[in-house]
């Protein structure tokens, strides 16, 4: 609600208000804000209690009696709003100052007027780095065609009598942490869940004291949903004067701590402990050691996308003494292999982005096909998911370019009407926009009808496409919602601003599409299935929504944009930036415990769990994605390069 506040000779204040073409009448009251609302017609009626029933929260209203206006010539009601002075949440402050207000009209209905009134606004987000001609010049001489699949099988059958050689249950955890840390645990799945059994089984495990194999033995076990007792780290407690000194340990040791479940008060110490190591140590350990625990206390393993770390993880695999050059060579291939896949997949998005040509004509969004691409990539990087991946990334590219078009360029008043279309999914609202806002409506259609018939073919493309509609429609309001609350200059609290934020942080519009590819389910079972993984999703949302806001705050403020967690959290309990920072921080971490309890103790339906490693990594790409600043928003050539070419 925009408007102003005059004072008078009791000193009090009156509310001048303007709703659409109403005119706000006045009144004053000793203890409260009474606002009177005319409204003048059914399109003022709807936007008010739309207003009433969206912002105005600790608001009471009445209906006062209809009276005909003589300007109009239509019935017109006033209400009268009114609100303790100390709750006034929707940000009505006094003024002194007295000035004409005019309520912008639709711009459906009159589009010259709109254009004047309404001043685009501009991100300055920098060019596309990534030239096309590059991209489609993309080769490898690793292509699965290439004969280099026969060459990954021999190897694989070469490296399995490793297993029998790896006589301890110590050198087991280590053979199987190298192997999936080279990404090669999908290759010897029967193996290792052989080796982990008999680990799990073995008694008088770990030797006593050895805290770097109980807590290389918890990590593993456990994130093989093994039920493993936080006790068996209770051992770092006995002996923890004795190992400040042994930072391989503190590494294992934080980053077992970080599997932690709600309640786990060791595992929480040991993670407080061995940070506490690490960050007094990091800058006096030679290179190599140095670096690993400052990736550890940046971000644990157990947070990032396991492919984005690969070729580092093969690099000191290579660099041991110990190392197996048959494992060491089918590492090398296997990653090469499956990046020329990936490529492929890069190259085709390239051409159909050019094909589309939806960036040319919306030149006030963010042109990055590379990075939507790397981040579908975080989500899924089997070879044999390459439609979906690309699917993935359409879906990027059109939350960003949407995401900008409720951030930097519509008025609200298009927003409604372009909200509205997408809700129902009919073009017949847009015609009156501008034309970059018809051509987002068109592109979305065009690829939701692609992405659905992808997805259910002739058969069933028609029952996948409510599903989509219906996310991209949630998302969208929740787009509207923060327009809003910028346009009222209105701060939600924390709570408030996370119930939506989920929504307009894409992940549950993601993963809706993700869910098709990978549920493995009937259709008609969709929306039973994706209700039992709620919490999972509403979990990896959260870390979505506060990764980027804890990165992106800083330039939102800047542009004027509505204020991001941090800022809801600083203004409601009244603390600095570093207070809210930390608690923003601590929410993660929750998050985290929560994803860990579904994904640790889920075995209802083991066919579900391609979904949830799904999910669970796009949780993962957004800590690698706003680990340097914003990466949509700032794009960093070298930083991604390195994990393609």
């Amino acid at each position: 609600m925009r408007g102003l506040l005059n004072r008078s000779p009791n000193n009090t204040y009156t509310h001048i208000a303007y709703i659409n073409r109403s005119i706000v009448l006045n009144n004053t009251h000793p203890h409260s804000i009474i606002v009177l609302v005319q409204i003048l017609d059914l399109t003022d009626l709807l936007n008010f209690h739309s207003l009433i029933m969206d912002y105005l929260v600790g608001w009471s209203y009445m209906s006062l009696a209809p009276k005909v206006s003589p300007i109009v010539k239509v019935l017109s009601r006033t209400y009268k709003l009114t609100t303790s002075s100390f709750y006034n949440r929707c940000g009505i402050t006094p003024t002194n100052e007295t000035e004409q207000l005019r309520f912008q009209p639709c711009l459906a209905n009159s589009p010259q007027v709109e254009e004047k009134m309404h001043q685009r606004r501009s991100a300055n987000y920098k060019p596309n780095l990534w030239n096309y001609e590059f991209l489609q010049s993309l080769n490898s001489k690793y292509n699965p065609e290439e004969g280099n699949k026969e060459r990954v099988e021999w190897l694989v059958e070469d490296v399995k009598p490793i297993f029998a050689k790896a006589d301890d249950s110590l050198a087991k955890l280590k053979l199987i942490d190298s192997m999936t840390k080279m990404g090669l645990s999908n290759l010897f799945d029967n193996e290792i869940k052989e080796a982990l059994e008999t680990v799990a089984s073995t008694k008088n495990f770990p030797m006593e004291g050895h805290v770097y194999a109980s807590a290389l033995r918890f990590r593993l076990l456990r994130q093989h949903g093994y039920v493993v007792s936080q006790d068996e780290l209770r051992s770092f407690k006995e002996g923890s004067n004795t190992l400040t000194s042994n930072i391989e340990v503190m590494i294992e040791l934080l980053e077992a701590s970080h599997l932690a479940l709600e309640g786990e008060h060791i595992l929480d110490e040991a993670k407080a402990f061995s940070t506490g190591i690490l960050r007094g140590s990091a800058s006096c350990l030679d290179g190599r050691l140095s670096e690993r625990a400052i990736r550890a206390l940046e971000i644990p393993m157990h947070w990032r996308v396991q492919w984005f770390d690969i070729k580092r993880q093969i690099d000191l695999y290579e660099q041991q003494e110990d190392k197996q050059s048959n494992l060491l060579e089918l590492a090398k291939l296997n990653f090469n292999t499956v990046q020329a896949i990936h490529q492929r997949d890069l190259i085709d998005i390239s051409r159909w982005c050019g094909n589309l040509g939806l960036i040319e004509r919306v030149d006030f969004t963010r042109d990055r096909p590379v990075e939507s691409f790397l981040y579908a990539l975080g989500l899924t990087q089997e070879p044999h998911l390459s439609s979906l991946r690309k699917s993935l990334t359409k879906v990027v590219i059109l939350i960003l370019v949407i995401d900008d078009v409720y951030d930097i360029y519509g008025s609200l008043e298009e927003l409604e009407c372009f909200t509205s279309a997408i809700i129902r999914w009919d073009s017949e609202q847009i015609q009156q926009l501008p034309e970059c806002m018809k051509v987002c409506f068109q592109s979305l259609r065009d690829v939701t009808y692609e992405i659905a018939y992808d997805i259910g073919k002739d058969e069933d493309w028609h029952r996948v496409l409510p599903h989509l509609t219906t996310a991209w429609a949630d998302f969208c309001k929740a787009l509207l919602t923060e327009a809003k609350w910028d346009h009222l200059g209105y701060t939600p609290s924390l709570e408030e601003y996370l119930t939506n934020g989920r929504t307009s942080s894409s992940g549950p519009l993601l993963l809706s599409h993700a869910y098709f590819f990978v549920g493995h389910v009937k259709l008609e079972d969709t929306a039973d299935l994706l209700e039992r993984n709620k919490d999972l999703i509403y979990n990896v949302s959260t870390i979505i929504r506060l990764c980027n806001d804890l990165r992106t705050s800083k330039a939102e403020i800047d542009r004027g944009d509505a204020p991001s967690s941090v800022v809801c959290y600083m203004r409601e309990i009244q603390i600095g930036e570093d207070v809210a920072r930390k608690h923003i921080k601590a929410l993660i971490d929750q998050a985290w415990k929560s994803i860990n309890a579904h994904c640790f103790g889920n075995t209802e339906t083991p066919f579900l769990r391609p979904f949830s490693i799904v999910t669970v990594n796009a949780a993962r790409a957004a800590h690698i994605l706003y680990q340097f600043g914003d990466g949509f928003g700032v794009p960093r050539r070298q930083h991604w390069a390195a994990n393609f070419i």
